[in-house]
C-alpha cells in the first residue's frame, strides 16, 4: 500500500486542509492518506491549543465523507514533542510492507532542512509536495529535491491562526470551515 502522511495540529481543520488532501488523493501517487494529528508540535511548544479530543473530533467530522482518508492518533502514543522523524520511523517499522510519502505544501519545502533528522526522514519516505505559485525552492539542497514529487494544487488561502483570530474578535469565519466543523465549534464554544 502507498500511504500519504499529512500531519498538523489542525486547530481547527479548515477548507484549505480539505483542498490539499483532495489534491494529494488525486495525485495518483498514494492509495490512502493518513492524517496525523499532532498533540504537541515542537515548533509550537508555547502555544495554547484546543484539546486534542476536540481537534480529533473536528477532523473526523471534516473528512467523514472523503474516501481513502484515515485519522491517525499514533502521535498521541509516542514521546512528546511530536517530531515527524520519530512518527515516520515508527510507522515504517510497524508497516514494513507499505511505502510512505510525507505530504507537505511547497511553502514547507524551503524549511525542510530545519526539521529534526530530516536526512533520516528521507530514508523512510518520499516527499509529496503540493505546488504553490511563486514559491522559490532554489535554495533547497539537491539531496532533498531527489526525493520530491510535485503534485498540482490550487491553494486555498486560509490559516487556522486567521480563523482563531476571527472567532476571538467577533467575526464569523464560517465560509472558511467545513459546515460540520463550524457547527461543532459553535456548539462547544471553541476559540471564543
Amino acid at each position: 500500500m502507498r500511504i500519504g502522511l499529512f500531519g498538523g495540529t489542525f486547530d481547527p481543520v479548515h477548507n484549505g486542509h480539505i483542498s490539499i488532501v483532495r489534491s494529494f488523493l488525486q495525485s495518483g501517487y498514494i492509495d490512502e492518506l493518513w492524517i496525523l494529528l499532532t498533540p504537541v508540535p515542537p515548533h509550537k511548544l508555547n502555544k495554547e491549543h484546543v484539546s486534542y479530543e476536540h481537534r480529533k473530533e473536528m477532523l473526523h467530522l471534516a473528512f467523514q465523507d472523503i474516501d481513502r482518508v484515515r485519522i491517525s492518533t499514533i502521535e498521541q502514543t509516542l514521546p512528546k514533542p511530536s517530531y515527524t522523524v520519530q512518527t515516520v520511523t515508527h510507522l515504517a517499522q510497524k508497516y514494513p510492507e507499505d511505502e510512505f510519502s510525507l505530504c507537505i505544501g511547497e511553502d514547507s519545502l524551503a524549511q525542510f532542512h530545519t526539521w529534526k533528522d530530516y536526512r533520516k526522514l528521507l530514508e523512510y519516505c518520499h516527499l509529496l509536495v503540493a505546488e504553490r505559485p511563486e514559491t522559490d525552492h532554489s535554495e533547497v539542497e539537491s539531496q532533498i529535491m531527489k526525493r520530491v514529487q510535485f503534485i498540482p494544487h490550487e491553494p486555498v488561502e486560509v490559516s487556522s491562526t486567521e480563523i482563531q483570530r476571527q472567532f476571538s474578535s467577533g467575526k464569523d469565519p464560517q465560509l472558511l470551515l467545513p459546515d460540520r466543523v463550524y457547527s461543532y465549534i459553535k456548539e462547544h464554544k471553541l476559540y471564543q
